[in-house]
């Protein structure tokens, strides 16, 4: 593996908790690549976690002693976890399971890695790893909504096999990508977990007090009573919007299409099927600080819809005449009174992605335009990741790298929180 040659976490000093799971064998390539990176790396393994791997392994890899014990007479001697709470410039939980996350969002200590992490006022990066089901589970998706309200960044997880011959997300993300998210952590200069509302202040990237209007999934379009036209979205993206701007403090109303995808939680969900239906929930939602047309709407519908089931008769395919429906976006956008401050479209493209995305900024008259490739080659559509480009209304972009749904909603809350917050 060939080394990096900026080392942006050269000195500083990473308090990695490793969890109990089977991802914990990841870890240690983490402390490798960290220490490449210049970081000197302190572990601190769970017992669940030394189930998997060892803590010789831990501190050979990291050239330093691995901590295990909130009972350890040397270290609690002179309060040993309140000095490992203290003397890092971050800490990284990897793999964060189920049961420590759940620990951290409800203030639980009953081992030396929760204790620390209760004592702490460092940033904390979080990588999830465990079974899909507890992934999507409303107790792991309220416990991750508070972690993140409290501050605590999250990286992952990926979608793939899982151990149990299972496949969705939950795979813990891999090393070179939390080097990543922690170096752009970092980079931020991100504020103590745990202390961004304190003093009724609003955190870096808070939507605190803030009212957000969000679309999602796709549109039904009836041709009969038991057919219609409709595409490929999942919602995934737009759900993922509305769960970070609830994180984040906002009060949000997600207006959704049909998807079999839950419901994002501390979220107001209206569904709907057509656009027409959507149009009439967006106006009904205003006004709002922020609104997020994520949702891939129709853009024709069948002119006329037929009221029995359209049969074979050996005549060959009925015509079929289409109309279009409303433009979402432009109406909202347009709008003289009560629109929203920040007005924000998505455009799903096949090719020439950024091109279109600056025309389609011109025409509709929004803010900002989120645009990503949805081409076959891609996968995106319906997919788990997403690799966006940020077309502002003066032609300028900002491309990101490949992310998973969940973290490119997380830098998109935080990116509209700042331009909100600007004077």
């Amino acid at each position: 593996m060939d080394k990096p040659t900026e080392q942006p976490l050269r000195n500083r000093r990473i308090l990695l908790v490793i969890g109990g799971g089977i991802a914990a064998y990841k870890s240690l390539d983490l402390i490798r690549r960290l220490r490449e990176r210049g970081a000197a790396v302190r572990p601190l393994l769970t017992k669940g976690a030394q189930e998997f791997v060892t803590p010789l392994a831990a501190a050979a890899l990291a050239g330093e002693r691995a901590h295990t014990d909130l009972f350890d007479r040397a270290d609690e001697a002179d309060i040993g976890h309140i000095k490992l709470a203290r003397d890092a410039d971050a800490v990284v939980v990897a793999p964060a399971t189920a049961n420590l996350m759940g620990r951290m969002a409800h203030g639980l200590a009953p081992d030396l890695a929760s204790t620390v992490l209760l004592a702490t006022t460092l940033p904390i990066l979080i990588a999830p790893a465990m079974n899909v089901r507890m992934w999507q589970h409303p107790a792991t998706r309220r416990n991750l909504a508070v972690l993140t309200g409290d501050g605590v960044r999250v990286v992952g997880p990926n979608e793939g096999a899982m151990a149990e011959a299972e496949h969705g997300p939950g795979r813990m993300a891999e090393p070179a990508e939390i080097c990543a998210a922690l170096e752009a952590m970092l980079a931020e200069g991100a504020a103590p977990a745990g202390l961004g509302f304190l003093a009724g202040r609003k955190a870096p990237g808070s939507l605190a007090g803030r009212r957000v209007l969000v679309t999602s999934g796709p549109t039904h379009e009836p041709i009969d009573p038991v057919r219609y036209l409709a595409n490929r979205s999942s919602g995934r993206q737009g759900h993922a919007i509305a769960a970070a701007a609830a994180a984040a403090g906002a009060a949000v109303t997600l207006v959704s299409g049909p998807v079999s995808i839950p419901d994002p939680v501390g979220v107001s969900v209206v569904r709907v099927e057509t656009a027409r239906e959507m149009l009439a929930a967006v106006e009904a939602a205003l006004p709002a600080d922020l609104a997020v047309f994520a949702a891939a709407v129709a853009d024709f519908r069948p002119a006329e819809a037929r009221a029995a089931k359209i049969k074979k008769d050996g005549s060959g395919p009925p015509p079929l005449a289409l109309t279009e429906n409303p433009d979402i976006l432009a109406t909202v956008a347009g709008l003289t009174a009560g629109r929203p401050r920040l007005v924000v479209g998505f455009a799903a493209e096949t090719d020439t992605v950024i091109d279109y995305a600056r025309a389609k900024i011109a025409r509709k008259g929004c803010d900002l335009i989120v645009a990503n490739d949805v081409s076959p080659e891609g996968g995106v559509m319906g997919g788990a990741s997403n690799t966006v480009h940020l077309v502002a209304r003066d032609g300028s972009v900002e491309t990101w790298p490949t992310l998973d749904k969940d973290e490119v909603a997380r830098r998109l809350v935080a990116h509209f929180a700042r331009t909100l917050c600007a004077p």
